[in-house]
């Protein structure tokens, strides 16, 4: 195997630099998140509005179906007329 020789010495003020960005990275991923999180809340509320509305036009529509489907079937079980 290579000898690979002693580890180099990082300089303090590179140290600190990669430090700092670490430190500001991560704070602004917190801001972000938290900025990301109440717009979500809010389309969140809005959803729900609509699927009550979307729910009620659903069962509407279902209702209509199911008695336009009994009144063809009533229809077509009734005598037949000659």
């Amino acid at each position: 195997m290579a000898d690979l020789g002693a580890p180099v010495r990082v300089s303090p003020l590179i140290k600190f630099g990669r430090w700092s960005f670490l430190a500001v990275g991560v704070a602004y991923g917190a801001y972000h998140q938290q900025r990301l999180a109440k717009r979500e809340v809010g389309i969140r509320e809005i959803e729900a509005q609509q699927k009550a509305i979307r729910d009620a036009k659903l069962a509407e529509e279902k209702k209509r179906s199911s008695e336009a489907e009994n009144k063809a079937l009533a229809e077509l079980s009734g005598p037949a007329k000659k």
